[in-house]
């Protein structure tokens, strides 16, 4: 069931993301991306049990939030072998890559991975950067806790939020390699709310970043 390993994507490519809109801001980070204009329709109330592999329901209801319990069980009655616990391991690892695409600006495994929206403020803050001859030189550290927020089910559209509690070490150099902002001994506590969107019972497997927000 390659949907099941939530994030396909990662073994074929690398991710996206934008350390700019990175939970808390302590004067040194990037400038935040606008996010994703997208609708959020109704959640579909399904009577059916969120199943989560190998875990205790009490450990699988510590990274679930009742608001995304309705959503949860529309998709996986939707497309029966959906995972809960093996969406969030691999949301976990497609969070390190997308990180670290985006701090590299490789916009073509940015391409691949996510909405129209999300791509565009991608690429223009990529190139912001560029124009300014400024890198990055960013660490994740550690992710903390990773949560499913809300999760819903419109049509076959099926879009599940998570929330990502993690450290950050970061650095801004300029063009000439000198240290501007940050610091990689001292980590930033960030809280990241990204959106996942998939079409159930597609020939895709992939699920793509259609927003991107702060906690």
């Amino acid at each position: 069931m390659l949907y099941v390993i939530v994030f396909a994507m990662i073994a074929a490519f690398l991710a996206l993301r934008l350390y700019g809109v990175l939970g808390k801001r302590t004067g040194h980070e990037q400038q935040p991306l606008p996010r994703a204009a997208e609708e959020r329709g109704a959640l579909p109330a399904v009577p059916r049990a969120v199943d989560v592999t190998a875990e205790p329901r009490e450990a699988a209801n510590r990274h679930i939030e009742p608001k995304a319990e309705a959503g949860l069980r529309a998709i996986v009655a939707g497309e029966p072998g959906f995972d809960v616990g093996q969406f969030l391991q691999g949301a976990k690892g497609a969070y390190r890559m997308v990180l670290e695409a985006f701090w590299q600006g490789d916009e073509v495994a940015l391409a691949d991975l996510s909405g129209p929206d999300v791509h565009a403020a991608f690429g223009e803050a990529i190139a912001q950067r560029r124009e300014a001859g400024e890198t990055l030189d960013n660490r994740l550290v550690t992710i903390e806790r990773a949560v499913i927020a809300d999760a819903q089910l419109v049509g076959r559209d099926a879009r599940i939020t998570v929330r990502f509690d993690a450290d950050i070490a970061a650095i801004t150099r300029n063009a000439e390699g000198q240290v501007i902002a940050g610091s990689l001994t001292d980590a930033v506590e960030t809280h990241d709310v990204w959106t996942f969107m998939r079409t159930l019972k597609s020939g895709d497997p992939n699920w793509k970043l259609v927003d991107t927000d702060e906690a």
